[in-house]
């Protein structure tokens, strides 16, 4: 069975759809961030006759599914561990743009796409986790094509393409409707030429977390899904290895 056709049901009474990307060699990472690293420990039958398995790890707090902590981008912003577990719990929305982030790689989610959403769907709930379709999660893991460049370094940074959330969407979603966190299917809340990351510090100053890199958005409805998202809990953690999932109502 694939990983993404990895669903199930459970006393949590509805469809469960994974939103994470598995962590391997084949990870994305965002381009000066340290990739992931497997180091097998052992693997085999012991001496005494039963069977056993250990690895080490190693990797940036930011690459594949993974949290900002608002203390990424806020100084007095809270770190990974003290997030509070309401705000990464809560009912669901998608918002697809993913005909406009196909079409342009430097496409910024807009008030309008927020308001259009809301002409067909109804106000986003006040309270809610929003996760953005872009479209560009089809693209993972190939590099070249999701982030616009498979160079690695300082260096590849302007060559960086992919769509974002604009921070004037950012700021509605905080205001209008007072979210909880926002996710997005490319690796980062802000689009791939960004230079002074405005989303990132007008969510974080505010003490909203994102997830980036998010999984298999096209299997999710506009509503109607409760959303988990449960990070590693690193004490002053800028961020960390996410596993999200969603639960279908």
């Amino acid at each position: 069975m694939k990983e993404s056709d990895k669903t199930g049901s459970s006393s949590l009474k509805g469809k469960i759809i994974d939103l994470t990307h598995a962590f391997s060699d084949e990870t994305v990472y965002w381009v000066t961030a340290k990739e992931f690293e497997l180091e097998e420990v052992a693997k085999g039958q012991t001496e005494k006759g039963y069977f056993y398995s250990a690895n080490n790890f190693e990797t940036s707090e930011h690459g594949g599914t993974h949290i900002d902590a608002p203390v990424h981008f806020a100084e007095k912003g809270v770190s990974v561990d003290e997030i509070p577990l309401d705000q990464l719990i809560g009912e669901g929305v998608k918002i697809d743009v993913s005909e406009k982030g196909l079409a342009d790689r430097d496409y910024q989610v807009s008030i309008e796409d927020l308001e259009k959403w809301e002409s067909v769907n109804g106000q986003i709930p006040v309270g809610s986790i929003v996760l953005l379709q872009s479209g560009h999660g089809k693209y993972y893991p190939d590099k070249k094509k999701y982030l616009g460049t498979d160079g690695r370094g300082s260096e590849a940074v302007k060559d960086l393409h992919f769509p974002g959330l604009s921070s004037e969407a950012a700021i509605w979603l905080m205001k209008r409707r007072k979210i909880k966190s926002v996710g997005i299917d490319t690796p980062s809340i802000d689009y791939g030429q960004s230079e002074y990351f405005e989303t990132h510090v007008a969510l974080m100053s505010n003490d909203i977390p994102a997830f980036e890199n998010v999984a298999h958005l096209d299997k999710l409805p506009a509503k109607g899904f409760q959303v988990i998202a449960l990070p590693i809990k690193i004490k002053g953690g800028s961020g960390g290895p996410l596993r999200i999932i969603a639960i279908l109502n």
